[in-house]
């Protein structure tokens, strides 16, 4: 090999290295830019009836609420997931739950509801809407499923819920997010961390957990590390057999285990 081409080699491995740097930095900037659109994919609202659909006004936007409305102490507010159409709930829930006024958030941008979701905007929504059901239902039970277990859990340690059922939970999304991108400085780059094992310390309403026995996209590590954030005697950990995170609601034993936690 000429001394010509050895001189050429550690410039070239200089420039291979550079290019590799620039892209690894470049992917993790649009991470931090568009990490929103990783977490939320805004759904319509299948169920939209003039009687089903309430139109909550909040700082900056209209929030939708699917509801199933009920004279009486007893209400539930649901949170669902990254990806739900909250409103499909509706006819099963307002079967199964006849006694409570039944209350489904659809996130900023999903449904009706206008805005862009974010972490703290769906938190003041949440306050929202529960401000507004408890001056008519003093009885409320504060339900959330995957994404909206984080949105449940704080809402709970704010305000004076009755009950708290978390489906499919995690203990933050941050951890969530290591386990996914485990290459990437997640720590340092995610805005939205849901954080629910800081409010579970402070819960002390009767809590029911229900996790998946093949949930591929929260682990039982993560559930059972949020689990262990809650104070002795005040939750309750159940599993169902059988069903992954997306197909839980379709065992007989989901709406059986909300049943007696409401």
């Amino acid at each position: 090999m000429s001394p010509t081409k050895v001189s050429r080699m550690p410039r070239i491995l200089m420039l291979i290295v550079v290019i590799l740097a620039a892209l690894y930095l470049t992917l993790c900037a649009a991470l931090f830019l568009f990490q929103r659109a990783l977490i939320y994919y805004p759904r319509p609202s299948a169920i939209q009836t003039p009687e089903s659909v309430l139109m909550l006004a909040v700082d900056d936007a209209q929030v939708q609420v699917s509801v199933r409305p009920h004279n009486g102490p007893k209400a539930l507010i649901y949170f669902g997931g990254n990806a739900e159409d909250v409103s499909r709930n509706l006819p099963e829930f307002a079967q199964a739950f006849p006694d409570h006024a039944i209350y489904l958030l659809h996130y900023r941008g999903f449904g009706a509801s206008s805005g862009s979701p974010s972490e703290e905007a769906i938190q003041r929504d949440a306050m929202t809407l529960f401000d507004k059901v408890y001056a008519s239902h003093p009885q409320i039970a504060v339900v959330g499923r995957s994404l909206g277990s984080g949105v449940a859990v704080r809402l709970a340690s704010q305000r004076p819920a009755s009950s708290l059922i978390l489906i499919t939970p995690y203990n933050s999304l941050e951890d969530l997010a290591v386990r996914q991108f485990p290459w990437v400085p997640v720590r340092w780059l995610l805005q939205e961390r849901f954080e629910s094992w800081k409010y579970a310390a402070h819960i002390t309403i009767p809590t029911l957990l229900i996790a998946a026995e093949h949930d591929e996209v929260i682990p039982r590590a993560s559930t059972e590390q949020l689990y262990a954030h809650f104070a002795k005697g005040v939750a309750t950990l159940r599993v169902i057999p059988g069903v992954g995170h997306n197909s839980i609601s379709e065992s007989p034993q989901y709406l059986t285990l909300l049943g007696a936690a409401l």
